[in-house]
């Protein structure tokens, strides 16, 4: 069996993760995202992730509470999160249904949301010689 392109990339940049969303997830594999996520997160001992979901051109309300628990739960970890790329046709129809961001941090792009974490938490360090880059298993579809 072949497994097909990645649907998700979490990539280390030093106590940062960076998890970019590829494609749009269904249930089970937001579910599966959410776990890899958190596990990393204590596994890498992150002080910061990036939730990228520039990709996307749809998210529903159980994708984004599913990132939001990603959120809680990163926090309760230990690790600041910010969700960066929402896109303006996410954004407008996340605004006419109703779902809030809450608490949550967002931030136009990568680079917001780098400058972002390092003004909450400070300046990644290195975790190890190779910690910076260094790519996390990645998710793929069955």
């Amino acid at each position: 069996m072949s497994s097909g392109p990645a649907l998700v990339s979490i990539l280390r940049q030093g106590s940062y993760l960076v998890a970019s969303v590829h494609t749009a997830l269904d249930d089970t594999e937001m579910l599966r995202f959410r776990n890899d996520l958190v596990d990393h997160i204590g596994r890498y001992r992150a002080t910061g992730v990036i939730i990228d979901v520039a990709a996307l051109d749809v998210l529903d309300s159980f994708g984004f509470t599913t990132i939001r628990s990603i959120a809680e739960m990163a926090r309760l970890r230990g690790a600041h999160t910010v969700i960066v790329g929402i896109q303006p046709d996410v954004a407008f129809a996340m605004v006419r249904l109703g779902i809030s961001t809450g608490t949550l941090a967002t931030a136009l792009d990568l680079e917001e949301g780098l400058a972002y974490l390092d003004r909450h938490v400070g300046p990644p360090t290195p975790l190890s010689a190779h910690a910076s880059h260094t790519p996390a298993p990645q998710a793929s579809r069955h």
